[in-house]
């Protein structure tokens, strides 16, 4: 196996394990965890929240660490962080300390993205590593994918589910040690970048992608589970859906290539709005809420897919810090949606909450990346400065 394919199928593989696993499995076992821990909706949203504030403050440690110690040892740090997150989870016998769990194991998804722009930066050609990153990228819908097979598999036994997803993350700590390179990221990434034109739109546009997504990600396993008294099958089944949907996202690059970053980008607003509406509302239809969640899956990662680019470009000298504001604020927004999503769904209803977040999904739609001239002229200028693109998911 080559270098670069070593380096890429591990990538894949951690943002698989952090990202499905540690960071998003908890909205699937969220029916269960509540019956057996009574969290209700409220709770359930900021401990959701907490997972999307770990990767907000682990994200901008881990450009820093990489920096300093290599994309080896963070990469590595960030499987054991996962594991210990989640066995965390396995073994939490309150709320709070399931909270603390979560926080952990969510936190190990931005401790994964810094570490993975250099390791590709160092392995792939340049004119290969949009391509490469998007694929990376697409990880997360494999781990979302496989997460409900093993839901289904041990019968919704959440704790079981989070001790196997925890010994995955320790096996793949062994494998990001021998596989990635210990390349250390770019000094010239320093300092504070400018925060206006194309920064502060995709500010904008991720923070509210981020707060809609969390409609489902957060609460879209409580949302079957009242709408169509879905059990473990249900639930399970969905997330299987939105994980295959999202492995679509994987090209991302090539679509926005072909058809232009705006476009692409409210296109796929536009079917992540619909997916939210047809899971989230009571169609009484498990057909619908199943083709809603794939929808949702493509959609959602083929927008990480698109402000990757949408980074890279608009800080074109400085292409990581570009991906680690994008995915950053992303979870900030994310961070604000499922607290939000919470209290709407304890005040007014799951309806006016799901359609309420789907209207922040269209509006996001407004921030335009720039014109398709000034996208190639700024990654014309990346290659010719020889300067690496970032990986993350």
């Amino acid at each position: 196996m080559s270098p670069a394919l070593r380096i890429g199928a591990t990538s894949f593989a951690l943002i698989a394990v952090c990202y499905g696993f540690a960071r998003f499995a908890f909205g699937l076992f969220l029916p269960q965890i509540d019956r057996e821990l009574g969290l209700g909706a409220s709770l359930s949203g900021f401990i959701s929240g907490g997972s999307f504030a770990g990767y907000c403050v682990t994200i901008i440690a881990s450009a820093l660490l990489t920096e300093r110690f290599g994309a080896r040892a963070v990469a590595t740090a960030a499987s054991l962080v996962a594991a210990i997150g989640m066995a965390g989870i396995a073994l939490a016998p309150t709320p709070v300390l399931l909270a603390i769990a979560v926080m952990v194991a969510g936190s190990s998804t931005g401790l994964a993205s810094p570490p993975l722009a250099a390791a590709v930066a160092e392995a792939v050609r340049r004119n290969r590593q949009d391509t490469t990153n998007t694929g990376i990228n697409a990880g997360t819908s494999a781990g979302v994918a496989l997460s409900g097979p093993i839901a289904l598999a041990i019968a919704g036994e959440w704790r079981l589910a989070f001790a196997a997803y925890a010994a995955v993350a320790l096996a793949l700590a062994v494998a990001a040690m021998l596989a990635l390179p210990g390349v250390r990221g770019d000094s010239r990434a320093d300092g504070l970048f400018p925060l206006a034109g194309p920064v502060m739109r995709l500010i904008c546009a991720t923070f509210m992608m981020g707060a809609a997504s969390t409609a489902l990600w957060s609460f879209g396993g409580e949302l079957v589970s009242q709408n169509l008294e879905w059990r473990t099958v249900g639930t399970g089944l969905l997330w299987t859906c939105i994980g295959a949907g999202g492995i679509a996202g994987g090209c991302a690059g090539m679509l926005v290539a072909r058809c232009g970053l705006d476009r692409v980008h409210r296109a796929f607003l536009g079917l992540m709005a619909v997916g939210i509406l047809t899971v989230g509302m009571d169609s009484g239809s498990a057909a619908v809420a199943l083709v809603g969640g794939t929808v949702f899956g493509a959609a959602y990662i083929m927008l990480t897919g698109v402000y990757l680019v949408w980074g890279t470009g608009a800080l074109p000298d400085r292409p990581a810090t570009g991906l680690m504001v994008g995915f950053l604020v992303l979870a900030i927004g994310q961070s604000a949606g499922a607290p939000l999503f919470g209290l709407l769904m304890e005040e007014v209803g799951a309806a006016p909450a799901v359609a309420g977040f789907a209207t922040i999904a269209l509006l996001a739609g407004i921030f335009r990346a720039g014109s398709p001239a000034t996208r190639r002229s700024q990654s014309q200028d990346s290659n010719d400065a020889g300067l690496p693109r970032a990986a993350g998911g």
